[in-house]
C-alpha cells in the first residue's frame, strides 16, 4: 500500500512538476521538486560549504575578482535572454553568488539558485578569462536547466523517498545526501552524477551563455583540450570524472561553434 500511494503522489506531482522545457535546447524533462525547495536547501549546504572553505577576498585578490567579474556578465546575459523569451520567471528567487575558494581541486560548480564555487586549483588550467567564462558558463548551465532537480527526482523515486516539502526534505539526512549528489558536490557521486546527456548539455548552454556574456567561444575548445591534457594521468580532474570523452566533447562544440557566434559581441 506505501508503494502504490508513493506511486500515486509522484505521479500526481509529476503532473504538476513535468511540464518543464531546458532553454535553447527545449528538452522536456521530469522535476518532481519545487524549484524554491531545491533554492532553499542550496542556500543553506551553501551557506554550511563557505564556513568550512576558505573563500578568497575579492578585493585583495585578483583572481577572486576576475570569478567575480565573470559570474557577473554571466548572470546578467542569462538574466537578459531568460527575460526577453518569455522565461524570466525561471529565475524567481535566484540570488547570485560567486565564490573563489582556496583548494586544489580542478573543479568548479554551481547550485540552483546561482550559488557558485570555482576553485583555486582550476585557474591553471582555465589560464584565462574567457577559458573561465566557458566553465562558468558551463556550471550556469546546469542550474539553468535545473539539471540538479532532475537527478535529484530520480534519486528520490530510486530510494522510495516521499517528495513532503522543503521542510520535509531538509530534515532528511538521506535526501539532503541526494542533494548534494545530484547539484555535483557530493561524493561518492555513483549513478547521481549528471549524466552524459546533461554535461552534452550544460555544454551547447554555457557556450552560448559565455557567448552572451560577451566571451568568444572559440576559447572552449583550447579549454578543454587542456583539461584532457590534465586529466590524462591515473586521477583525472573531479570535472571530468563524469563527463563525456574528450574528443566527443570537442566534436560537440566546433559543431554548436557557428550557433554560439551568432550569440557573440566583444565587449
Amino acid at each position: 500500500m506505501k508503494k502504490i500511494a508513493l506511486l500515486s503522489f509522484i505521479l500526481a506531482a509529476g503532473l504538476i512538476y513535468a511540464c518543464t522545457r531546458v532553454p535553447i535546447t527545449g528538452r522536456s524533462q521530469l522535476n518532481l521538486i519545487p524549484e524554491s525547495t531545491m533554492q532553499s536547501m542550496a542556500l543553506q549546504e551553501y551557506r554550511s560549504f563557505l564556513s568550512t572553505n576558505k573563500a578568497v577576498a575579492p578585493t585583495a585578490n585578483k583572481d577572486a575578482e576576475m570569478v567575480r567579474r565573470v559570474g557577473n556578465r554571466i548572470s546578467a546575459a542569462v538574466t537578459n535572454y531568460m527575460n526577453q523569451n518569455g522565461m524570466g520567471k525561471q529565475l524567481e528567487g535566484y540570488q547570485w553568488e560567486y565564490n573563489l575558494v582556496q583548494d586544489k581541486q580542478v573543479n568548479a560548480w554551481c547550485m540552483p539558485g546561482g550559488k557558485i564555487v570555482v576553485y583555486t586549483g582550476l585557474l591553471p588550467v582555465t589560464q584565462n578569462e574567457s577559458a573561465l567564462a566557458c566553465v562558468m558558463g558551463h556550471e550556469v548551465a546546469h542550474a539553468i536547466a535545473r539539471h540538479g532537480n532532475e537527478r535529484m527526482s530520480q534519486g528520490l523515486v530510486a530510494q522510495g523517498i516521499q517528495i513532503a516539502g522543503a521542510v520535509a526534505l531538509n530534515k532528511n539526512p538521506q535526501a539532503q545526501n541526494i542533494f548534494l549528489q545530484a547539484v555535483g558536490i557530493g561524493g561518492p557521486l555513483g549513478m547521481m552524477a549528471y549524466s552524459r546527456q546533461n554535461e552534452l548539455e550544460a555544454d551547447h548552454l554555457g557556450l552560448i551563455f559565455m557567448a552572451m556574456a560577451g566571451y568568444n567561444p572559440n576559447e572552449a575548445v583550447p579549454f578543454w583540450t587542456r583539461m584532457a591534457q590534465a586529466g590524462s594521468g591515473q586521477k583525472p580532474p573531479e570535472m571530468l570524472s563524469t563527463h563525456p570523452s574528450d574528443e566527443k566533447r570537442i566534436a560537440q562544440l566546433q559543431k554548436l561553434m557557428p550557433e554560439a557566434m551568432k550569440y557573440y559581441r566583444p565587449q
